[in-house]
């Protein structure tokens, strides 16, 4: 047995050195030496009281071991951590996660020789918990409600999310937006004292996610983003993988999905429309184009569909893709961005074509009030042509366009949500799909006028007249 100076002198250290605390305190986790990774990510956690922060890491590489039971363990014995919320993405999930910190201080018999029996029969249950030592911790899914989460007077020192980006999440941009408000504007306020620590633990796997949302929103978070092994498959955690483990990987997963997968590299890969024929490029002047076409296909609601719109410029034998608006959104939404956009663009004729057959009574009234609020006229155009089926009008239409690289994007809207929305959508055309097509059936509509060099029946040089001159904060 220890005397009480050697466990004084353990504790000490423990609470210094974090690598130390792993491997005194929890050896049968501790498989092989942590990595330099986790050891940085800890300490500038406990040195920020307030931090907000992303641990990026690939799958395999502890996320969940680390912010979920190592580092509020290293917080609480600092007397930096005194109620942490677990968020999952549903409460059973989060307090199956919960429920392995909760069982380190139940049995774990080092823990209890440190710092003394920790179970606190009454206020021990599964996701909800409270040790003798005074640590209290609370699971919760996201998106539901935080009332409630006060104790007491105390509020949650240590928020983490934990694996939140399921696959189903990743392909609802909506859905995306409301958790990442959810956080922002519920969660973290539930925090009101010194200490805030907020940590949102997830691999990078999709082009967008909850996590990129916030990241985009708040670029002064800290991303401490791992990827598993670099060009010569030098592997990140080299105490745990080998460069043979990760060339091994690549040939079972192939090499695509196991970037992805491991070191984050987010990638749709369209069987037609591929990767390498999406290329982002400075394009020409507003003024310096040969025509510039608007096409806009049209959802009533946008529950379900997209409204896009998209505005191409031709030039020489180029097509350019100058701005998106790709939303699920209502009409109207998107007919007073088309407004917006002619706003700021005043000099140059831009025709803004639709299907006719989406023109009814509800959307010209609509059309009509927007038009009476901005005191001038965009001169939308019915497109009467005949369509074909559309999955063949896009790929004969668009797909030699995209492999002769003449398909160029705007280098300035590659973060925009809108832009990456309309190229996922069109990488999911290929035989047999059944995924949301709205941006590229914009596109072939757009690309078909231009083709024919066709602008508008209206005049060209006729003054626009403007209405107000603000810009809009969402355009």
């Amino acid at each position: 047995m220890d005397s009480p100076e050697q466990k004084e002198a353990r504790i000490a250290r423990a609470k210094k050195d974090y690598k130390f605390m792993i491997e005194t305190y929890f050896s049968h986790y501790a498989t092989c030496e942590s990595a330099d990774f986790h050891i940085e990510f800890a300490r500038k956690i406990k040195r920020n009281p307030t931090i907000k922060a992303f641990a990026e890491w690939p799958r395999g590489h502890a996320k969940s071991v680390h912010v979920n039971i190592f580092l509020p363990f290293w917080l609480w014995i600092n007397d930096q951590c005194h109620y942490m919320v677990l968020i999952g993405n549903s409460f059973d999930k989060a307090a199956q996660l919960l429920d392995d910190l909760k069982a380190e201080f139940e049995s774990n018999q080092k823990i209890i020789t440190d710092f003394g029996p920790q179970k606190n029969l009454g206020q021990w249950e599964s996701g909800d918990f409270k040790t003798k030592g005074g640590f209290m911790a609370k699971a919760l899914g996201a998106g539901q409600s935080v009332r409630g989460l006060r104790k007491g007077a105390q509020r949650p020192d240590y928020c983490v999310g934990d694996d939140n980006e399921t696959r189903e999440l990743v392909k609802n941009p909506k859905r995306q937006d409301e958790l990442a408000q959810w956080v922002e504007r519920d969660l973290i306020p539930t925090m009101d004292g010194p200490i805030r620590r907020f940590i949102w633990a997830n691999n990078r796997y999709a082009p967008r996610m909850v996590q990129t949302v916030l990241q985009k929103k708040h670029p002064k978070w800290w991303v401490h983003h791992i990827k598993a092994y670099d060009h010569d498959y030098n592997p990140r955690w080299h105490q745990k993988y080998t460069p043979q483990y990760w060339r091994d990987m690549e040939e079972e997963l192939g090499i695509l999905a196991c970037k992805a997968e491991f070191n984050q590299d987010p990638h749709t890969e369209g069987k037609l429309f591929k990767n390498e024929y999406f290329r982002y490029e400075k394009i020409p002047r507003i003024d310096h184009y040969d025509a510039i076409v608007g096409y806009w296909d049209v959802a009533y609601s946008g529950n379900n569909d997209y409204n896009a719109v998209r505005i191409w410029g031709k030039k020489g034998k180029k097509y350019y893709l100058i701005k998106s608006f790709v939303r699920q959104s209502t009409m109207d939404e998107a007919i007073r961005w088309m407004f917006y956009f002619k706003m700021l663009n005043p000099r140059v004729w831009i025709p803004f074509w639709y299907e006719s057959q989406f023109w009814n009574k509800t959307l010209q009234d609509t059309y009509d009030e927007i038009r009476a609020d901005f005191g001038f006229d965009i001169g939308m155009i019915k497109d009467d042509s005949k369509k074909g089926k559309k999955y063949d009008r896009i790929v004969s239409e668009l797909l030699p366009l995209y492999q002769q690289g003449r398909m160029i994007y705007n280098e300035k809207e590659y973060s925009s949500n809108d832009h990456s929305q309309g190229e996922e959508q069109t990488k999911g055309i290929e035989p047999g799909y059944n995924s949301h097509d709205d941006a590229p059936d914009a596109d072939q509509g757009a690309i078909s006028k231009l083709s024919q060099h066709i602008s508008s029946t209206a005049n060209p040089h006729e003054k626009p007249i403007m209405g107000s001159n603000r810009r809009p904060s969402h355009y």
